[in-house]
């Protein structure tokens, strides 16, 4: 890799002067106290290492001030309210960004409701009435493409002006640029992380995260199809995530304590001749019941297409193959 993303957790270092994160459900919510912060805004879908670049420089600002990190996001995405055909499928959940946002670094996350009165503000409205009135900071933080107001016409140079004039410095951070491949750069962003999981390319987005990408649901009821072969699966229900392009894929379960080795199917059941989308697991060395469970899926690398085998018996002799090989890959993993 050609650059570092800032992974690390401020918190778990020891170098924020705040016991715990807050999170604040709407700007109403915000309070004098949070004034002199260290801000920065977006959607952070993901939170992947551009986003961790961002909090890793507001940390450090946030040392010299002894401000807090706070970081304001927006639920949902702006285009499921603007333009909702554009919309992009969500890298992490409400719950799951908020959860990032706090282990790289924020101390505060302030969650701005996605409504028209917000997303129609003229660019200099939005500074004055938004940044301005409601967190008075002393440094804002972005990426260079940072776009905001009305149909995201304001830009870092405009915020900057404003700045000067309101007392606030702005701080843009050059884009992380990785090397995924060998002569293969991609600069980092969450369009990019969907387009690798769109075409099955976990471990792809995987690098751009920082960590590898994870589902989260809850387990249902199947067909019973892999206890039958010999290869019980958790079938899991994944709502309100992108779920990678189908095939098998290597991973790791997590069951509240409990962390396995797995293989993952997502599609339908070929050889059977079933339809319907799925994600079933194999949680390789356990046997448990896991019904109404929730679990939470990490992807490693994929294995294969899910694609029809002659029958049962030819597909049972696959299964030992992707189970072996996912264990191997989680084992050099961890």
């Amino acid at each position: 890799m050609t650059a570092s993303a800032g992974g690390s957790s401020r918190k778990a270092s020891g170098d924020s002067g705040f016991d715990r994160m807050i999170v604040l459900d709407g700007i109403e919510a915000v309070a004098p106290p949070l004034w002199g912060c260290v801000l920065t805004v977006g959607n952070f879908d993901g939170v992947h290492r551009a986003h961790q670049q961002l909090l890793a420089q507001s940390g450090m600002f946030a040392a010299h001030t002894g401000g807090r990190v706070v970081v304001l996001t927006f639920e949902p995405h702006p285009l499921t309210v603007v333009a909702p055909q554009k919309a992009p499928p969500r890298l992490s959940t409400r719950q799951q960004k908020i959860d990032l946002l706090a282990h790289y670094g924020a101390d505060v996350v302030a969650v701005a409701r996605s409504e028209p009165s917000l997303l129609g503000l003229e660019a200099e409205a939005f500074v004055q009435q938004v940044i301005v009135d409601r967190f008075h900071p002393t440094h804002v933080v972005e990426g260079a493409s940072f776009g905001f107001g009305r149909g995201r016409r304001g830009t870092t140079d405009l915020l900057a002006a404003a700045g000067h004039e309101a007392g606030f410095q702005v701080h843009v951070v050059d884009p992380v640029r990785l090397e995924i491949e060998p002569g293969e750069a991609v600069m980092v962003s969450s369009s990019l992380v969907r387009s690798f999981l769109s075409v099955g390319k976990v471990r792809r987005a995987g690098l751009c995260l920082g960590r590898p990408y994870a589902v989260g649901g809850r387990v249902i009821h199947g067909r019973h199809r892999g206890r039958s072969l010999g290869f019980p699966t958790a079938n899991v229900e994944v709502a309100g995530q992108m779920v990678p392009a189908d095939g098998v894929y290597a991973g790791r379960a997590k069951v509240g304590d409990l962390l396995r080795p797995c293989a993952v199917s997502i599609g339908t059941a070929p050889t059977f001749g079933e339809s319907g989308e799925r994600v079933e697991t194999h949680l390789i060395d356990f046997d448990g019941d896991l019904y109404d469970a929730e679990i939470s899926v990490e992807f490693l690398d994929r294995l294969r297409d899910n694609r029809p085998f002659s029958g049962p018996q030819a597909l049972t002799e696959q299964l030992k193959v992707d189970v072996a090989r996912a264990r191997q890959l989680a084992e050099e993993r961890d």
